[in-house]
């Protein structure tokens, strides 16, 4: 199995080491199939499988004959989530530079073609059509958020061609013509909710941006609190690229709950936490356990506004293995010592490799090949081994808790232990029964 190359020498001195993780952990993987056949029954019929066969009857307009093969890359470089998304399309070009540097894939090199999808989901849609159907495309590589992701799911699936997702999402989907190499809900919201509840909490804040991710990831949320006794004090939404928190940090603060669950996304996220400060509250006294801040957005929020807060991901710069240290070595030195990587980035960083790895399994570009050689793919990635299930094209991920820490990095608190296994649907949580309908 390739994977990424380790330069030569010791890791660099930007790097620090992981704090020390917590000897606590859980083992989140290990699911329960026959004693909860009726649960599953249940959700996997309320939604598309990714081991259905596609409807979609088009032709392919992809051309195998040269010397090169096209991919393509769609992220918002312009808009509210250009904070968050611009590194993603770089990581992406990273990927495709090392793979055509070591040979490329079945002996092609990767021809990459970038669009904007400015943050908005109708673009976004767009510019997949145009990938697909005018510039013919093997792959694409791109999205974030739940609303983009959806708005071109039916793309993909009527042109019958492959979207490689690398965001954490909401769950409670799976689609033949996509693989969600982000982290579901099992590998993201539940183990923060494990976690936050170890920890003793016993009410929290729900705070969100007014679309998909949030309103399911929150359903989710309060599913779990009320099976594990844990009170919601108050919820509350607004629109993404929102900058006035003044009302809902005031009711944040009178609410007086153990800790906030925050699921705003994009720049919104500036205006929250500095209003947070400013109203004097900290993470000591009311922490917020946020999961969709990484390492790019803790600088545009400004260190001082959330040093302590915590973070839920699968990945940070600071995971300490050779792997990553070669991974983030490489980053910095294409787009800047000061750069740092992120979980998102990590994730497209590793799809582009995956769908590598399944061609080269496959011996071939065209997507029913592409989708039958998908499941048991492996790769070594920077955030630990990732594994295609084939069943529902998501990828075994090891869930971390994160702490902003002054030098503005992200260091592991707690770990999963094991890389956990998808299950979007949420099967193996009785709790859960219900939450798809």
């Amino acid at each position: 199995m390739p994977s990424v190359p380790l330069p030569p020498g010791p890791p660099p001195a930007d790097i620090p080491p992981s704090a020390p993780t917590r000897s606590r952990r859980r083992r989140y993987g290990i699911l329960v199939p026959a004693a909860l056949s009726a649960v599953a029954l249940v959700l996997s019929a309320c939604g598309s499988s990714a081991s259905e066969e596609s409807a979609s009857s088009a032709e392919s307009c992809v051309d195998t004959s040269g010397s090169t093969i096209k991919v393509g890359s769609l992220n918002s470089l312009s808009g509210t989530m250009a904070i968050s998304e611009v590194t993603v399309r770089d990581s992406i070009k990273l990927a495709v530079d090392q793979i055509n540097d070591n040979g490329g894939v079945l002996g092609k090199q990767i021809q990459l073609i970038g669009e904007d999808g400015a943050s908005e989901p109708t673009i976004f849609a767009e510019k997949a059509e145009k990938l697909i159907s005018s510039d013919c495309v093997a792959a694409v590589f791109g999205g974030w958020t739940s609303s983009s992701r959806k708005a071109m799911l039916p793309v993909f699936e009527d042109n019958n061609s492959l979207l490689y997702y690398p965001v954490q999402y909401e769950g409670l989907e799976s689609s033949p013509n996509i693989f969600y190499t982000g982290a579901t809900t099992n590998q993201q919201i539940v183990p923060a909710l494990e976690y936050l509840k170890e920890e003793g909490v016993k009410s929290l804040y729900l705070v969100g941006s007014d679309y998909v991710f949030p309103q399911t990831a929150n359903r989710v949320i309060k599913a779990y609190a009320e099976a594990n006794g844990i009170e919601i004090k108050g919820e509350d939404y607004t629109p993404l690229g929102s900058t006035d928190f003044s009302t809902i940090v005031n009711k944040v603060r009178t609410a007086d709950a153990d800790a906030v669950f925050n699921t705003l996304n994009g720049d919104s996220n500036v205006a929250f936490f500095r209003e947070y400060k400013n109203v004097g509250l900290t993470p000591q006294a009311m922490p917020v356990v946020s999961v969709s801040i990484a390492e790019e957005e803790v600088g545009g929020i400004g260190v001082d506004n959330i040093e302590g807060q915590l973070v839920a991901w699968d990945y940070y710069q600071t995971v300490d293995n050779p792997v990553n240290a070669s991974f983030v070595r490489d980053y910095k030195a294409a787009y800047g010592a000061n750069k740092p990587t992120s979980d998102p980035m990590e994730a497209a960083y590793v799809s582009v490799y995956l769908w590598k790895n399944t061609v080269e399994k496959a011996q071939s570009f065209a997507v029913a090949d592409v989708q039958k050689a998908a499941g048991g793919v492996t790769f070594d990635a920077p955030e630990g081994l990732v594994t295609i299930d084939g069943e529902n094209n998501h990828i075994t991920k090891t869930a971390r808790i994160g702490e902003i820490r002054g030098d503005g990095l992200i260091y592991t608190v707690w770990d999963s232990g094991q890389p956990i296994e998808p299950d979007p649907y949420l099967k193996s949580y009785p709790w859960a029964e219900g939450l798809s309908n």
